[in-house]
């Protein structure tokens, strides 16, 4: 029995990784020229591979397209549930919470950009299911400034707004960001970790 099972695991590995490089490509491309303009060819063809290769993983190109929004929306959903989890009082979540989150998202540049710019592409159902992240995303992130708020910690006029401000701030990170230029991921957390403190109604980050 344990012979048998070794085979289909070796299978599933080996599908996992066809899986991430077709991916990989497909986000690189995706990124350099624009959804509409890159095609499964060039996927294909800078992996290597032919197309039969990327439909035994992935239906379409949208399809490979859902699939990187996804993930860098998810990245994201998981900076901030992450830090949910600590129960700390809301300062310390929301200083924490945007560490992580500048992190993640520019961990995740290309797939934050690459949604950004697509989501028009994107399918009815798929772009309704990262709506409903993201709308779930900014309440929770508006919650947190409430909170804040209300016990004095931090001073807005309108916490959903200033939810939208940060987010809005992170992600646009995504289009200066370079992974060869002056400021690293760290460089820039913690900068943008001052500033949108400071947004938050907080003097010191």
């Amino acid at each position: 029995m344990v012979i048998a099972k070794k085979p289909m695991k070796i299978r599933e590995e080996v599908a996992a990784l066809k899986r991430e490089r077709t991916l990989d490509t497909a986000v690189d491309l995706f990124y350099e020229k624009g959804y509409v303009n890159a095609t499964l060819d060039d996927v294909a063809d800078r992996l290597s591979v032919t197309k039969p290769f990327i439909y035994a993983n992935f239906g379409s190109k949208n399809e490979l397209l859902s699939e990187i929004c996804l993930r860098g929306v998810m990245a994201a959903k998981q900076a901030l549930d992450d830090v949910l989890e600590f129960d700390l009082g809301p300062g310390e979540t929301l200083r924490l919470f945007i560490t992580r989150y500048v992190a993640a998202i520019l961990e995740h540049q290309k797939n934050i950009a690459v949604y950004t710019r697509e989501e028009k592409n994107l399918g009815t159902a798929e772009a309704q299911k990262l709506a409903a992240l993201r709308k779930a995303f900014v309440a929770k992130l508006t919650s947190i400034l409430e909170q804040g708020v209300a016990s004095g910690e931090f001073d807005v006029r309108d916490p959903n707004m200033a939810a939208l401000a940060i987010i809005g701030s992170v992600s646009w990170s995504t289009f200066w960001y370079h992974p060869d230029g002056r400021l690293t991921i760290a460089d820039i957390t913690q900068n943008m970790t001052h500033l949108l403190m400071g947004l938050a109604g907080l003097k010191r980050a």
